[in-house]
């Protein structure tokens, strides 16, 4: 069957080939084989050319190599020639026959590798190897055969359409590839089919998923997962195919209203819960996801809906119920009220059965706790006037038991400002002055007063609660003007009559009000100066006379008196010290002297030198109080017979590492001499024997030399308490020169001559004079 289906296809192509062909190829050997006569000019001479058919071959071909292409042909008839393939795939997949021009392919061709081939044919001279012919490129084309399987991009795909989608929306779009040739028809087409879930999705021919129903609900199921399968149409292979998956997932609308879980809800709550803050939560089913929730509450039976109100959580289907006013046990012990939930945003297109509203009956209880007093206002103002003094209270405070038990109530004062005792405050809540109120002081007294209950035990509850008291203190003209500035106004001797020396001002400790004038006039009118009034209050000292000498008077002494108009009128007499200076002819001042100003010292100065002096004095006397006990210290400690002495012995320089016989260690802990103990006291002192040659003891020498030294030490008062004691008696059993010391001069040892010493240079000069002497003397340092 499939030769049959190649000789057909190979007859075809060659008759298209010729159609397409030049006139020049139709040869007398192609005009034979398709009975075309020849013409008139057959015997004319043509131009030598190459000859032969386009060439193709089919893909995959299952008959035995190698597979015949096509055949190259050349006008030229010489025998001698032979043709020759050159290109990348010549020799090795194509060869061609030398003499008959035959191609043929060695390897079965995949079209979907390589499409098609690029070849160069040669027809050459057997005998000289040159070309008889132009090289000439060729090209052969591989033809399609559908054998391939339609493969999809992916394994899985994924999609989502919202729910209750209309039948024919669009979900996701899935896609596979066909390597075979697209151009040949029928080869590339892919069909798709659902295999899993058709019931609820289709595709179509272009591989887009859309929707098979109308009723796709995400809450009976969120997502599908299907199959769908990509098939070839019929071909080599009759039509393979391949699947993937497709998950689908249905995204939410909000099409259900939100229901109570249960018909009645019971909560309870102290009176003293804050405004604002959690009494209960109603718990509501809504099907949708949080953002798709738009539960509404609503107060449909029952009072005090303006009491409490209701905020939906769309992420937990609940809803907290709030107070927005204080609840009063007293008042009301219990809240009654049926609350409706619905979502009014739900799409009516998707509607459900089973209603579209839910109601429950909420109780809210009240539970009574003990609370602290209130005050009758928040605040209380009270005025009074400065340096008033009455016994009789200023005002009151009232607070009162809100509970059931309407218990007694005491006031105390918490704080104060200014502070000091200037306002009281009894237990019943009356307001005193204890002192007279200065406004210049202070205008403000502000307190806070507290409330208690007094419970049944006559304790005091711990709880309380405040409020403040406000007293201003009114004005009172009890304050005389004085200069606003200290002035030290000056004047040339040569002014005229009428110069203005300084323009003066007044300022009042009281409470300055609008229309408060302040008067200025001189106490004297015998004087060189005059006062003009401004009227603003302000005043102009001017000259009067002119003509001053300042050799004669330097300054100028000018008593002010500056009245207000206050009740009662208050005045003050202020002093203007005026010096007189040498000036220019321009006026200005050449020479002055300062005005006399008051020296001194200000009390806070004085109490500040005083507490650094006195502070100085009580550490000199601390110094020698310090000096004295430490010498008195002294004194003690010399009294003592001894308080601490250690006795450190040399008896021998040593003999090194072989030397371990040189001290008996025995007797460290007490000297005898004659059978006397020599310890004293908390005095250790330690004999220590030099072994002789013979193994005897000494002859005790060292102890009495320690006795000395501790009788001396005992009895000397400006030593301290540490006595050292070096004897150094004995050099060591190893040593070359033998002992050293003249301690032992009257034993065998004195025999031996030390005058080799003088031989050792300077550093042993002061040793060979110290052995030079005679044996008989003793050196103890």
């Amino acid at each position: 069957m499939f030769s049959r289906l190649q000789k057909k296809m190979k007859k075809f192509i060659l008759l298209f080939s010729l159609i397409l062909a030049p006139a020049s190829v139709y040869t007398e050997d192609f005009k034979t084989k398709l009975n075309l006569s020849p013409s008139s000019n057959s015997h004319k001479r043509f131009k030598r050319e190459w000859i032969w058919n386009q060439m193709h071959i089919m893909e995959e071909i299952n008959s035995p190599l190698p597979h015949h292409v096509g055949k190259i042909t050349s006008s030229s008839r010489n025998k001698n020639a032979m043709y020759v393939l050159e290109g990348e795939y010549a020799n090795s997949i194509f060869k061609v026959r030398e003499d008959t021009g035959d191609v043929y392919a060695f390897e079965r061709l995949d079209r979907e590798k390589k499409s098609e081939y690029e070849l160069t044919a040669l027809f050459i001279d057997r005998t000289t190897n040159k070309s008889l012919e132009p090289p000439s490129r060729f090209i052969i084309k591989v033809y399609d055969v559908n054998d391939n399987v339609p493969v999809f991009v992916q394994k899985v795909f994924n999609g989502s359409v919202p729910e209750m989608s209309p039948v024919g929306t669009s979900v996701t779009k899935v896609t596979a590839v066909d390597a075979d040739d697209p151009t040949v028809a029928g080869h590339a087409t892919v069909i798709y089919q659902v295999i899993q879930g058709e019931r609820y999705f289709t595709v179509d021919e272009s591989g887009v998923i859309s929707t098979a129903t109308a009723d796709l609900d995400r809450e009976n199921q969120s997502t599908y997962e299907i199959v769908v399968k990509a098939k070839d149409s019929p071909g080599l292979h009759g039509g393979d195919s391949s699947t993937a998956t497709v998950i689908i997932t249905l995204s939410d609308i909000n099409d259900n209203f939100p229901t109570f879980e249960q018909q009645s809800f019971h909560f309870k709550v102290f009176e003293n819960v804050r405004v604002g803050s959690e009494v209960g939560k109603l718990k509501v089913q809504d099907s949708d996801d949080p953002q798709n929730r738009n539960t509404k509450y609503n107060f449909v039976r029952g009072d005090y809906r303006d009491t409490f109100e209701i905020i939906p959580n769309a992420f937990t289907n609940e809803g907290i119920i709030k107070p927005k006013k204080p609840l009063d046990y007293e008042k009301i012990k219990e809240y009654k009220f049926d609350i409706e939930a619905t979502d009014p945003t739900v799409n009516m297109r998707f509607f459900k059965p089973g209603g579209t509203k839910s109601i429950a009956t909420v109780t809210i209880e009240v539970l009574d706790v003990d609370e602290p007093p209130i005050f009758s206002q928040p605040s209380y103002v009270y005025k009074v006037k400065e340096n008033y003094f009455t016994k009789n209270p200023l005002g009151t405070v009232l607070a009162v038991d809100p509970d059931a038990a309407k218990r007694k109530i005491r006031y105390t004062l918490r704080r104060s400002s200014p502070s000091g005792d200037y306002v009281k405050v009894s237990n019943s809540g009356d307001i005193f002055i204890s002192k007279h109120l200065d406004r210049e002081a202070s205008a403000w007294h502000n307190l806070t007063v507290a409330a208690q209950e007094i419970m049944a035990d006559s304790k005091l509850s711990d709880i309380e609660s405040h409020t403040q008291v406000y007293i201003q203190v009114l004005d009172q003209n009890d304050n005389a003007p004085e200069f606003a500035y200290p002035y030290e106004p000056k004047v040339c001797e040569n002014a005229a009559p009428g110069k203005v020396i300084i323009r003066i001002s007044a300022t009042d400790k009281d409470e300055t009000l609008p229309g408060v004038n302040f008067k200025y006039s001189l106490t004297t009118e015998d004087s060189n100066f005059t006062l003009v009034d401004n009227h603003d209050n302000t005043a102009n000292v001017t000259v009067k006379y002119g003509q001053f000498n300042r050799e004669l008077v330097k300054i100028h002494y000018l008593p002010v008196i500056i009245s207000d108009n206050g009740t009662p009128e208050l005045s003050s007499t202020n002093t203007l010290s005026i010096g007189v200076c040498k000036c220019d002819e321009k006026g200005e001042f050449t020479f002055c002297e300062e005005a006399n100003k008051q020296v001194g010292v200000s009390i806070q100065a004085l109490v500040a030198i005083f507490i650094c002096i006195l502070t100085i004095l009580v550490i000199t006397l601390l110094i020698i109080l310090r000096k004295r006990h430490k010498k008195e210290l002294t004194v003690l400690r010399k009294s003592v017979a001894e308080i601490h002495e250690q006795l450190v012995t040399y008896d021998e320089e040593g003999g090194g590492e072989m030397d371990t016989t040189s001290y008996d260690v025995s007797v460290l802990n007490s000297v005898r001499k004659n059978g006397m103990n020599l310890e004293s006291g908390p005095c250790l002192y330690a004999q220590v024997k030099k072994p002789t040659r013979n193994g005897n003891s000494g002859t005790g020498e060292m102890a009495f030399m320690i006795e000395v030294k501790k009788d001396e030490a005992d009895n000397d008062g400006d030593l301290l308490p540490y006595d050292t004691l070096h004897i150094y008696g004995y050099e060591g059993a190893e040593s070359i020169a033998e002992s050293l010391s003249s301690l032992e001069s009257g034993s065998s040892d004195s025999d031996i001559d030390y005058d080799f010493l003088n031989d050792w240079g300077p550093r042993f000069k002061m040793l060979a004079e110290l052995y030079g002497l005679e044996p008989n003397e003793d050196f103890v340092y």
